[in-house]
């Protein structure tokens, strides 16, 4: 057997049913849609989405949610303890380190340090922002914070 040789079953297909084409096809005259009324005209009936006259729920909820700030600046966040697990005494702390080490993507991420945990290694840390506590810490093991300018 093989692909040209195949074929449905006896009475498997059947033609579809032409609606509006004489009387002698079953379906003339109304083509089944009845005399008059909405359901009876060509792009008639209800659209998606209606609810038989109740306010519709794409209506009654809000448009937009909230306010979002277009000129918002996102910050991938690092505590202290993650650097304080991740490098050497004495290394530098930069964007470039980062990403060797697995803590961000890519270079050119925004960076800020926060101040969540202990640091006991003397980093240089040179990232976009750093919190007030952080910086506390980081200078109180003996490092240091450069900012860019």
């Amino acid at each position: 057997m093989q692909l040209h040789d195949l074929k449905p079953n006896e009475g498997a297909k059947r033609n579809r049913k032409r609606k509006g084409r004489g009387n002698s096809s079953g379906n003339g005259t109304y083509a089944g849609r009845g005399l008059n009324g909405q359901l009876s005209r060509s792009g008639g009936g209800k659209g998606p989405g209606f609810e038989g006259g109740q306010q519709p729920l794409a209506m009654r909820l809000p448009k937009l949610p909230g306010f979002r700030n277009i000129n918002r600046v996102e910050y991938a966040p690092v505590n202290v303890s993650r650097l304080d697990g991740l490098f050497e005494d004495g290394a530098t702390v930069d964007h470039e380190a980062l990403v060797a080490a697995g803590v961000i993507k890519k270079a050119d991420t925004l960076v800020k340090v926060l101040g969540d945990g202990e640091i006991t290694k003397k980093l240089t840390v040179k990232v976009d922002k750093v919190s007030a506590s952080a910086q506390a810490k980081i200078e109180a093991a003996g490092g240091k914070v450069e900012l860019p300018c």
